[in-house]
């Protein structure tokens, strides 16, 4: 247990560092994932390889980096090479994890960072996909870090921008993407969801510190599956924060201000 304070980002970095074992590989992006990938390296897979969709292959981060072409994203690199050549790991199943986001996700994991109303006459425009579907499409499991509200939980997706599980269970397969590969967890400030193994939809698997089954349940717009085992997340350990706050993010900009 932690004997000092952290906020919510702190935790769910923390939670999402956990989940790689050591030799495994990921594609990630800037900000929160790569915290989580950086923390997870430093404490529970030093052999973790990450790779970065402008090139770099197996870098050995000092620092934050402020974008995946930041020069820090190639610090002793087993390999610096194209965004054609990351990508194409991908597509050869070389690629255990990937990490993402979105502004909508529905119960299937499908994500939406393209638009928010019609496509054609939109309320809110975002960036879009980048590398998003890619990495979803191609690789084994793909984990979610996202703030938790049913504005963005929500079953009304405007538009799928990366494949989840589509409309259930065989779905993908269907449209032509790789078997055994989805969605895998979703982190965001109140709990640990996974997805059910026969239907493909939102299982929730912990819930963290101060916060129930019920709060989950009210800030999310559709059905999860709340199983018999349930349980608490762990908070971040001393050893996490001091990692995460020493050497991952010292400048706190992505774990942003100090808990009170």
């Amino acid at each position: 247990m932690s004997d000092f304070n952290y906020n919510e980002m702190e935790l769910m970095i923390c939670a999402a560092s956990r989940i790689f074992e050591d030799g495994a590989s990921v594609s990630v992006g800037t900000g929160v994932p790569c915290a989580a990938v950086m923390l997870a390296q430093k404490l529970y897979a030093p052999n973790l390889l990450i790779t970065f969709e402008a090139g770099s292959i197996a870098p050995l981060l000092p620092s934050m980096p402020i974008s995946v072409g930041d020069s820090t994203t190639m610090r002793k690199a087993l390999q610096t090479t194209t965004t054609c050549e990351a990508m194409e790991m991908l597509q050869r199943g070389m690629i255990d994890y990937c990490f993402l986001g979105g502004a909508q996700i529905d119960m299937y994991g499908n994500l939406n960072s393209t638009v928010i109303g019609d496509y054609k006459t939109p309320r809110i425009r975002f960036p879009g996909s980048g590398g998003a579907n890619d990495f979803a499409s191609m690789s084994w499991r793909t984990i979610i870090i996202t703030p938790h509200s049913k504005r963005r939980f929500t079953n009304n997706i405007d538009f799928i921008t990366t494949p989840g599980y589509l409309t259930g269970a065989g779905a993908r397969e269907a449209a032509g993407l790789p078997k055994n590969t989805g969605p895998y967890k979703v982190i965001t400030n109140l709990a640990v969801i996974g997805f059910d193994e026969k239907t493909k939809r939102m299982k929730l698997e912990s819930v963290h510190p101060n916060y129930t089954a019920d709060d989950v349940i009210k800030n999310t717009g559709f059905e999860l599956i709340i199983g018999d085992d349930v349980m608490q997340t762990e908070p971040p350990t001393q050893e996490e924060l001091k990692i995460l706050r020493g050497e991952v993010d010292p400048l706190r900009v992505v774990i942003g201000k100090k808990a009170k």
